[in-house]
């Protein structure tokens, strides 16, 4: 039998950083009826817990505390270099709560550490999640339990899609292709207004033309049964005006250079779990 996800409405939910990500979990979770007095989030910038709160209607700590105990699930949304300190900070008052990172690099292993505590999820979300589009990557020590899952796909679920990994080191290829990959995706943009502009359009309707496409293909490729090759083949007539497009592309080693940089996006990923880790 299907076991059913812990309902969010039941558990109170700290966030630890209150910054993009955060706000984009805390947004969705609102939307999905979860009431402000639920969520806890420890936030040092003033300007930003007066944000929050006037935004989202929750409650807001400048610093870890008692307010943290009784939490079911804590959200750690900071930056890599500060998340130990932050961890050692916040043990104490939730060691008994399930734990979701959303920092980059930063391994489970250290965590249980800091923490005192298994029940850890790693997420690796993208931006779009600000707009309820997001892809994420996720990863669960041994000792999260079924139903601590079930609770971690409904926060997340908030913010668009998610999948699961076997291996906590997949994390770096996800942070590499989905995490960075908008920032990759308006590169392109950048570079197709800029065409666009070049050959006489107006920098609004290249842009809408460049960001319409990108919508569209992607939304090509999500319904398609093919493989992209074989999309790209389709649109790709030898001696048009795709074929002379992309035959520049491969001589300029454009796909071997982006296949490049998303490897060096994976080092750094591993890189920052050995530079910030336990």
């Amino acid at each position: 039998m299907k076991q059913e996800p812990t309902p969010i409405a039941s558990t109170r939910i700290a966030f630890i950083g209150g910054g993009n990500m955060a706000s984009a979990i805390i947004g969705g979770l609102i939307q999905q009826g979860l009431d402000g007095d639920q969520i806890t989030v420890v936030e040092p910038v003033a300007e930003q817990r007066a944000r929050l709160q006037a935004q989202f209607g929750v409650r807001t700590e400048a610093a870890a505390g008692p307010a943290l105990q009784g939490c079911g699930l804590v959200v750690w949304a900071v930056k890599p270099q500060v998340f130990k300190q932050v961890a050692q900070d916040c043990a104490a008052h939730v060691a008994a709560a399930l734990h979701l990172s959303v920092a980059a690099g930063i391994r489970s292993d250290s965590m249980a550490t800091w923490l005192g505590s298994e029940r850890i999820v790693r997420a690796m979300p993208n931006t779009p999640a600000l707009v309820g589009q997001g892809m994420t990557g996720l990863y669960a020590r041994a000792a999260v339990a079924a139903a601590d899952r079930g609770l971690i796909e409904a926060v997340i679920g908030t913010t668009g899609q998610y999948l699961w990994v076997e291996r906590e080191a997949d994390l770096d290829a996800v942070t590499a292709l989905s995490g960075s990959g908008p920032a990759y995706v308006f590169y392109f943009l950048e570079a197709m207004r800029q065409a666009g502009t070049e050959m006489g359009l107006s920098a609004e309707t290249a842009t809408r033309l460049a960001i319409g496409t990108f919508a569209g293909a992607a939304r090509l490729a999500q319904d398609a049964s093919e493989p992209p090759e074989v999309l790209r083949e389709r649109v790709t007539s030898k001696g048009g005006t795709t074929y002379a497009a992309l035959n520049s592309l491969e001589a300029s080693g454009v796909k071997a250079a982006f296949v490049q940089a998303m490897h060096a996006a994976g080092r750094r990923a591993q890189e920052l779990g050995d530079e910030f880790g336990a």
